[in-house]
């Protein structure tokens, strides 16, 4: 047989405090309509003292796990997008099979900043086509309100934390159309966070925290996405007008927006959860997805196009039928 990989369940959760543009004014010189204007962002979600990645993680995926109603023993892999990991290691993956409590499986993590979970659907896309694998829990989950400078008014407005979960499972139904993952390791100054315990000679005073050119990220992030439009459609033999949705990466209202023009769509066929949640990076389409599926504005049978661009730089897209 043919085999696809379709996704069986999805899930998502979001911290509990609400953290908005008003809070963010009275710690920086900024404004709520000046954040609005300039990125789509009015809140975002900050994840407790007492969460971490996996914690969240384990919400998300277990809400997948119940969708689908499949034995989670059934899991042969098990794939974290992060880049905010509970430790260096071991890997989040392994933290969260331990909380899932799976034990015949293995788990890692994948490092693609905000374009990780689209590297995992790839990669998870090539293990069950290849028949090496039958089911396989991809999660994205974030805690980036803990590498952002709260002082520095160009990174702090942008962030969110949260985490996103599919569930993809082997079938002779049409499901992932086609995944492309690039990267360009020229741009790594653009967009960047220190890993102060190891880096030589890092600046002490931004060690830790993301640091980002923001024009410069802009200009190659609306041109990377809209080559890697047309990569995927003429990978797939498609016409744009066979898209039913378009669900990105949460970073700018901005470059969602030249992304939906470049496909000739209209912002109704897009999945925008940006104005309450900010960037969730890798959480980000993952997220928006869960959101779209679960209030019904996704259906079955419908062709969605998820993408994503981050750091390193890294960009990547996966054509579904859902």
């Amino acid at each position: 047989m043919t085999r696809y990989s379709r996704i069986i369940g999805t899930g998502g959760y979001l911290p509990e405090e609400v953290r908005t543009n008003e809070h963010i004014s009275h710690t920086v010189d900024t404004s709520d309509s000046w954040i609005f204007e300039r990125t789509g962002i009015k809140s975002r979600r900050i994840a407790g003292a007492h969460e971490t990645a996996s914690s969240m993680a384990e919400i998300a995926a277990r809400q997948a796990i119940a969708v689908s109603g499949c034995d989670p023993e059934e899991i042969d892999i098990i794939i974290v997008a992060t880049g905010t990991p509970d430790r260096v290691y071991p890997s989040t993956g392994c933290l969260l099979q331990q909380r899932l409590g799976i034990k015949n499986c293995v788990a890692f993590d994948v490092q693609a900043a905000c374009s990780g979970s689209i590297f995992a659907l790839s990669i998870a896309d090539q293990y069950i086509k290849s028949g090496a694998a039958k089911k396989v829990l991809i999660v994205g989950s974030e805690i980036c309100s803990r590498i952002v400078d709260w002082t520095d008014r160009s990174t702090c407005i942008l962030f969110g934390d949260g985490a996103g979960a599919v569930l993809l499972a082997v079938s002779e139904e049409t499901g992932i159309l086609s995944t492309h993952i690039h990267s360009d390791g020229e741009y790594e100054d653009l967009l960047y966070c220190p890993n102060p315990q190891a880096a030589a000679g890092a600046d002490e005073q931004q060690a830790g925290y993301i640091n980002m050119r923001g024009n410069e990220v802009f200009k190659v992030a609306v041109n990377t996405l809209g080559r890697i439009v047309e990569e995927t459609l003429d990978a797939n033999s498609m016409d744009r007008s066979e898209i039913d949705w378009l669900v990105p990466h949460q970073a700018n209202i901005r470059i969602i927006a030249a992304t939906a023009k470049k496909l000739k769509m209209s912002m109704d066929q897009v999945v925008v959860t940006l104005e309450t949640q900010g960037n969730t990076s890798s959480a980000s389409v993952l997220l928006a997805f869960n959101e779209a599926v679960r209030d019904g504005r996704i259906q079955r049978g419908q062709v969605v196009l998820l993408e994503a661009f981050g750091a390193g730089f890294t960009w990547g897209s996966a054509l579904i039928k859902y």
